[in-house]
């Protein structure tokens, strides 16, 4: 074989072989509408790969509520209706033991039981091989005549910041939506800037009621934040150690080829998957529960 060959070759094994900086990166980048994004807080752009697996789940997680509810039997319950029942069960002693006004526990269960369920589903995507779901989607794009490294593809939504922002706003609305409703539009507006510092008299009022309205406003500002980045922090954490895990097995397995490292990535995995079952099952527990928090604060006064 001539020199030009080898030289060859050896530039087409550089192109097809990354290095472990390229191969995360690859596994960081969305599938967007526009292909140079970069920053993570960049909500210009749409990620397209998240919008469709959060809404894919989350339509499969109400089918599973309402095939349990559709099947529910007054007798021996069976494994998937004493499953459900259980997490019912769970969420709605927690949310009597938080929400004391039986009226909006009636909307309010339900919307935790929905977010529990939900975020669980798309934590768990986290489980399935690191490499599974994007070389399909690589090798759809090679049979359409497109590069494969280009063939981006996320399927963990809770570790997408616009994601986890996204919900902790949708419950932010709610808290809103509750202030408004338990003390009235005008009730609440005063609290604003009476609270959490109360004064006595128009003077003592006046001058506390700037710092009493910033204070509120951090305040919201500071727990949908907090709320919606502790569980894209600790998703995000996850997914990188589920990448580096995968590297170090492809190591071991390199000489076997493609089907060796696809072995490697789930032999190496495994472990931590096992331990992953948990972290998954507790942020779906604590954004509920932090959900459920909010909500009732939103009806007890300062």
């Amino acid at each position: 074989m001539s020199a030009d060959a080898h030289a060859e070759m050896a530039e087409n094994a550089a192109h097809h072989a990354p290095t472990a900086g390229e191969y995360i990166n690859h596994h960081l980048r969305h599938l967007q509408n526009h292909a140079d994004a970069q920053s993570i807080a960049d909500f210009s752009y749409v990620n397209f790969d998240s919008l469709f697996w959060s809404v894919t789940l989350g339509l499969l997680a109400i089918f599973m509520l309402w095939r349990a509810a559709s099947k529910a039997t007054s007798g021996v319950p069976g494994r998937f209706q004493a499953a459900i029942e259980m997490i019912v069960e769970l969420v709605d002693t927690q949310a009597k033991g938080i929400i004391h006004n039986a009226t909006s526990r009636k909307a309010v269960a339900p919307v935790a039981l929905t977010v529990f369920v939900w975020i669980f589903f798309m934590n768990a995507m986290d489980l399935l091989p690191l490499d599974l779901l994007p070389t399909i989607w690589g090798k759809v794009y090679e049979a359409k005549g497109l590069d494969p490294h280009h063939a981006y593809l996320r399927i963990v939504p809770s570790a997408d910041l616009s994601v986890t922002l996204g919900m902790s706003l949708s419950v932010l609305l709610i808290c809103l939506y509750y202030n408004v409703k338990i003390k009235g539009l005008f009730g609440w507006i005063k609290e604003l800037f009476t609270a959490p510092f109360h004064a006595h008299g128009p003077v003592g009022i006046i001058l506390l009621a700037p710092a009493n309205f910033g204070l509120n406003l951090i305040e919201f500002g500071a727990k949908t934040i907090s709320h919606g980045m502790r569980l894209w922090g600790n998703m995000y954490a996850g997914e990188l150690v589920f990448m580096l895990i995968a590297l170090m097995g492809a190591v071991g397995f390199s000489s076997l080829g493609g089907w060796g490292l696809f072995l490697g990535h789930i032999i190496a995995g495994t472990a931590w998957a096992i331990f992953h079952i948990l972290i998954i099952t507790l942020q779906a527990f604590i954004f509920m529960m932090l959900t459920l928090v909010y909500i009732g604060q939103a009806h007890e006064g300062h």
